[in-house]
C-alpha cells in the first residue's frame, strides 16, 4: 500500500552534502504551495554497496552520532543500508518539526534507484526537489529527462529567492511553463524577470510582450528583457548575475537530441553554471 500523498513536494535525500539544503528548499516551496512534504530516500537492494557518509548532514542536536556508526565500514549490507535510510528519514522528520513552519511531513523509503523513485512519485507530486550533487548512478540531467513533474535543483546552502529569471523562448514547453507560473502560488510573491535570448525582430518582440502581459494579468510583479546574443547560456548567466536574481526557471531539454549532440544542451550548461536554485519544467 503506497503512502504517497497527492500534490506533495518531494524532497530527495540522496546526497549527504545537500540534505539540509533540499529540506529547506522543500519547506520553502511547500509553505507557498500549501502542500505536504514527502521525504524520499532511495537505495537499491544490493548485496553490498559502498558506504555513503550522512553523519553531520543536518544541524540537529540529537542523534547525529547514530549515523556515524555507518561510516566505519567501506561497504554496507542491504540490512545496514535500510537501517541507515530509516535513521536518515527519522532525522529529516525531526529537523522539519523543529522549524517554525508547521508543515505536514511523511516518509518514503524506496528500495530502488533514484530515477525509479522519481518515476514512482512523478504523476502525483507538485514539485520534486533534488540536490545539485546527486549520488545515484544516473546523472542529474538523466533524472530530469525522465520526470514529468517540475524539478527544483538546489545548491547548498539554499537561499530563499525573492526574484526569479524565467527564460522564455516561445517554444511549446516555455508556453506550458508560462501557464503553470500564472497559476502556481510558488512564485506569487517573487519579482519575475521574463528574458528572451534572440534577434530583436517583430516575432520575438511580440511573443515576449504577450508572455509578459500574461504574467502581469496573473498578478505577478514582472520585468521583461530581450537579449540579442547567440550564446543562450552566457546571456542568461550574465543577466542573472547583473540583476542579482535568486532563481532560474527554464524548460528542460527543449532542443532536439541531434542539436544537443552538435551544439551541446543549454539545460546541461545552465545546470553546470548557475549557483542559484534552478526550476526545470518538463519538456512537452
Amino acid at each position: 500500500m503506497s503512502n504517497l500523498k497527492p500534490d506533495s513536494v518531494i524532497a530527495c535525500l540522496d546526497c549527504p552534502d545537500h540534505v539540509q539544503a533540499v529540506l529547506e528548499a522543500s519547506m520553502w516551496a511547500a509553505t507557498r504551495l500549501q502542500a505536504p512534504v514527502g521525504l524520499l530516500h532511495s537505495v537499491p537492494s544490493l548485496q553490498q554497496k559502498a558506504a555513503v557518509n550522512y553523519s553531520g548532514c543536518l544541524n540537529i542536536d540529537d542523534e547525529n552520532m547514530l549515523l556515524e556508526q555507518f561510516t566505519t565500514k567501506e561497504h554496507l549490507s542491504n540490512c545496514e543500508l535500510k537501517a541507515q535510510g530509516k535513521l536518515l528519514l527519522h532525522q529529516a522528520t525531526t529537523y522539519c518539526e523543529q522549524q517554525r513552519q508547521k508543515l505536514k511531513t511523511y516518509t518514503l523509503h524506496r528500495h530502488e534507484h533514484l530515477n525509479e523513485s522519481i518515476d514512482y512519485v512523478d504523476d502525483k507530486a507538485q514539485l520534486i526537489v533534488i540536490g545539485h550533487n546527486v549520488t545515484c548512478k544516473s546523472t542529474l540531467s538523466q533524472l530530469i529527462r525522465v520526470s514529468h513533474c517540475p524539478i527544483l535543483v538546489t545548491h547548498a546552502p539554499f537561499l530563499p529567492p525573492t526574484t526569479a529569471l524565467f527564460a522564455f523562448d516561445n517554444s511549446p514547453t516555455s508556453h506550458k511553463l508560462l501557464n503553470w507560473l500564472c497559476k502556481t502560488s510558488l512564485v506569487r510573491a517573487l519579482t519575475v524577470h521574463i528574458v528572451m535570448v534572440g534577434k530583436e525582430n517583430s516575432e520575438n518582440c511580440d511573443a515576449l510582450r504577450e508572455a509578459y502581459a500574461r504574467l502581469k494579468q496573473a498578478g505577478i510583479k514582472s520585468k521583461k528583457a530581450l537579449l540579442d546574443c547567440r550564446d543562450v547560456t552566457s546571456a542568461l548567466n550574465y543577466y542573472q548575475n547583473e540583476n542579482d536574481i535568486g532563481m532560474l526557471m527554464t524548460g528542460a531539454f527543449g532542443q532536439s537530441r541531434l542539436r544537443e549532440l552538435l551544439k551541446g544542451s543549454d539545460t546541461k550548461k545552465l545546470l553546470g553554471s548557475t549557483k542559484t536554485p534552478y526550476l526545470l519544467f518538463p519538456k512537452v
